[in-house]
């Protein structure tokens, strides 16, 4: 199952087991976090109701992306302006992505275990 997730002002596709670069998210290395405004859901070529899907997602380490500089000039006016930026990110790796309440992961381990217990009946 996949999910289109907003964070950061920025949209990502996410399925269960990636791992994404955010705009940074408070909390430490290690702590699990729920990315709540889900935009859309779907398994396979299938989309799903997103009202009930949450994304849960743990925070591999916080960080900084690649340095930006930023050059200004004006020609003929003897002016240059040098800077560079070096943007906050949070490294995630998604847990799962499934309905409110139970993950993915768990409702599939649950239907295996039950399909050889109607199997024996």
């Amino acid at each position: 199952m996949f999910a289109v997730v907003r964070t950061g002002g920025k949209q990502y596709r996410v399925a269960a087991g990636d791992k994404i670069a955010v705009e940074k998210l408070a909390g430490e290395a290690g702590d699990t976090i729920t990315l709540g405004d889900v935009l859309l859901a779907g398994d396979g070529g299938e989309i799903a109701d997103a009202a009930g899907v949450v994304v849960s997602a743990e925070i591999i380490a916080q960080a900084k992306s690649e340095k930006v500089i930023v050059f200004k000039k004006r020609r003929r006016h003897n002016y240059r302006r040098r800077n560079g930026h070096r943007q906050q990110l949070t490294l995630l790796r998604i847990l799962s992505v499934g309905a409110a309440g139970k993950p993915a992961k768990k409702a599939a381990a649950k239907a295996t275990e039950a399909a050889p217990a109607a199997a024996a009946e």
